[in-house]
């Protein structure tokens, strides 16, 4: 392409034509990267509302497409810039052989954060939802108000008589592995029954 426009460019010209054009190469490379992590952060917060994800699990996925494009949009500027393709090979799988290193150690706290985004798409239970958490059908386990949902714990307000009130802080992951006992949008029959009117005192 450069071979083609510099007969018709002055003779001046010439001797930086090649910088010039290299510098609108990267450019192109940057603002591209730049719109295209705007255009993804905007369609997931769209898909947020829509589907009523919350925020706080939309942000590491935002952050984590823009540095998958910003570490891309690196690559490309370093292969325009005349770094070795071998090189850069070399580096990028160096790279992933930590990461899923990294990933191995992580991966009872990353599981969590994946069990955290099928909870929400899912919808197994939701926040005000009365839960049982069982090891067997037969087996009382813990109990209570879902009254929070993290990356990596559902939180339970406890309902047991031995301590009520407490908060039980429960892994993500282990909700996918255990049987899961639901009363939605309130208490349960024995425990409403059980609990105090606040009109009688």
């Amino acid at each position: 392409m450069l071979a083609n426009l510099t007969p018709y460019l002055p003779a001046w010209t010439h001797a930086w034509l090649g910088s010039l054009f290299l510098v609108i190469q990267l450019l192109i490379i940057v603002l591209g990267a730049w719109f295209l992590q705007r255009g993804l952060r905007r369609i997931v917060r769209r898909a947020s509302q829509r589907y009523d994800l919350p925020m706080h699990l939309m942000k590491p996925t935002v952050s984590i497409v823009r540095w998958i494009i910003m570490a891309t949009a690196v690559l490309l500027v370093l292969g325009r810039l005349g770094v070795s393709g071998t090189v850069l090979w070399t580096a990028f799988t160096g790279f992933a052989a930590v990461g899923a290193v990294a990933f191995f150690a992580a991966w009872s706290v990353l599981s969590n954060i994946f069990c955290a985004f099928l909870i929400f798409t899912a919808r197994p239970f939701r926040l005000g939802d009365y839960v049982e958490i069982l090891d067997t059908a037969e087996k009382p386990g813990a109990k209570g108000e879902v009254v929070d949902i993290s990356l990596l714990y559902i939180t339970l307000q406890d309902s047991s008589e031995e301590h009520p009130g407490a908060l039980l802080q429960i892994p993500n992951a282990l909700v996918f592995q255990r049987i899961v006992r639901r009363w939605k949008g309130g208490l349960p029959p024995k425990a409403a029954a059980s609990r105090p009117s606040v009109l009688a005192e």
